[in-house]
């Protein structure tokens, strides 16, 4: 992978790191490419991997014991996965499928030791991105365990990557809408109806089939709290 386009560059865990520091961690790092709907990892592998993703996007599931698949949630470019697996060495309990064909960066647990002593801090930045993860987690449980629909959709929304676009931050959902309203516990059309009310109510604009511009950030923040 070429030096000016390094995958590290693009996660916080190491974007406090100089150029050469970059450089450095990043010959740690193998380019694996995968294609739409392969399988990166399973449950039960033998090595515990770190993943940084440098294009595409993954879907992290889990199995349940009467084959139900639950989705965790989806990585797209600059996110990392797997990084509790990698911290501790313990295999991953998940299954990540390439959503789409796929690009990343991923570090061995074997490495991890001679990351973390040349560079301490990176150690710190992963357990700062584990702890936002989980307050993110907290707030979605909190609506998912609630009948009201229209929080769920609501917390989902605010922890989606924002990108600006004319001062209005917009997110894009990872998945169809149907993949959305099975991880949030409804139904397609209730999805929907919900996405409508919160648009014509001016929180939300909705653009084509994926993009939603948060036009009320304070009021989105308030829906996502159960009634």
């Amino acid at each position: 992978m070429a030096e000016d386009d390094l995958c590290v560059t693009r996660v916080p865990i190491f974007q406090g790191l100089t150029r050469q520091e970059q450089i450095d961690v990043a010959r740690f790092a193998r380019p694996v490419a995968v294609v739409k709907g392969e399988t990166v990892y399973g449950p039960g592998r033998a090595v515990s991997r770190l993943l940084v993703m440098h294009s595409g996007q993954l879907k992290i599931s889990h199995v349940a014991a009467n084959g139900q698949e639950q989705i965790l949630r989806t990585a797209a470019n600059g996110d990392v996965v797997g990084e509790r697996a990698f911290l501790t060495g313990h295999r991953p309990d998940h299954f990540a499928v390439a959503l789409e064909d796929s690009r990343m960066c991923v570090f061995d647990h074997g490495d991890l030791a001679a990351l973390l002593r040349d560079y301490p801090d990176i150690g710190l930045r992963m357990l700062r991105t584990l702890s936002d993860r989980l307050t993110s987690v907290e707030r979605l449980l909190a609506a998912i365990t609630s009948s009201d629909v229209t929080a769920r959709i609501a917390a989902y929304l605010l922890d989606l990557p924002a990108d600006v676009r004319d001062g209005v931050p917009v997110v894009r959902l990872p998945m169809a809408k149907k993949d959305v309203a099975a991880y949030l516990g409804t139904k397609p059309e209730t999805l929907s109806r919900s996405l409508a009310a919160l648009s014509a109510g001016g929180v939300i604009q909705l653009h084509g089939r994926r993009d939603v511009g948060i036009l009320d950030v304070e009021a989105l923040d308030r829906a996502a709290v159960p009634a």
